[in-house]
């Protein structure tokens, strides 16, 4: 998939030592990196990823404006746990996860709005289809520069879940939950007759 420039990756090929040396556990700053592809890169290998990666509140000297923050993940077969976390939605990102077998679930933030790629089946948290899944715009149709996107390629489980941006944390599960139950939402994609197919990525 190309994206801004961007294309399947390659860890022997893109990207800076200094990126590729960044943990794959804990919380992570994500900075514009003028002379990189990526500005955040991680690949585990075989090893678990398990961060929180915020994004910046301002633009950076030199960033350009029309820049979305640049995130590539890689991995193999261990799991991929991902949570994007940013407080103000111009902000906007384009994050890809590449891996062979790894269950990745991501935790998006609550005004994500853009496009979502991905192969195989997913299963999406009541948070996610309550405050996410109305700006998840078709695969099919032409990209936005000024929105969000993520691509997901991984033949294991595929999770997405809401990260709250006012209370800056991760979804209250009973709370997103009740809204379900007592129809203050809306329903799953599975009952809700929506064609997930148009937001693979082929």
């Amino acid at each position: 998939m190309s994206s801004e420039g961007h294309s399947t990756y390659s860890s022997s090929e893109k990207g800076s030592l200094a990126l590729l040396n960044n943990p794959t556990k804990g919380t992570s700053r994500v900075r514009y990196q003028e002379d990189s592809e990526w500005d955040f890169q991680v690949e585990g290998g075989n090893t678990g990823v398990d961060l929180a990666l915020i994004l910046p509140h301002y633009r950076a000297r030199h960033q350009p404006v029309d820049h979305r923050m640049s995130m590539f993940i890689g991995s193999d077969s261990e799991p991929i746990k991902l949570k994007v976390c940013r407080t103000i939605s111009r902000s906007r990102f384009y994050l890809e996860i590449q891996a062979v077998t790894s269950d990745v679930t991501i935790w998006l933030p609550s005004d994500f709005k853009g496009q979502i790629h991905q192969r195989g089946k997913a299963s999406f948290s009541a948070g996610f289809v309550n405050r996410i899944l109305r700006n998840v715009s078709s695969g099919e149709e032409e990209r936005n520069l000024e929105e969000d996107e993520v691509v997901v390629v991984t033949e294991g489980q595929v999770t997405f879940r809401m990260w709250d941006v006012a209370t800056c944390a991760s979804e209250n599960l009973t709370k997103e939950s009740l809204k379900r139950i007592f129809g203050c939402s809306r329903r799953t994609p599975e009952t809700s007759g929506v064609d997930w197919d148009c937001l693979l990525w082929d």
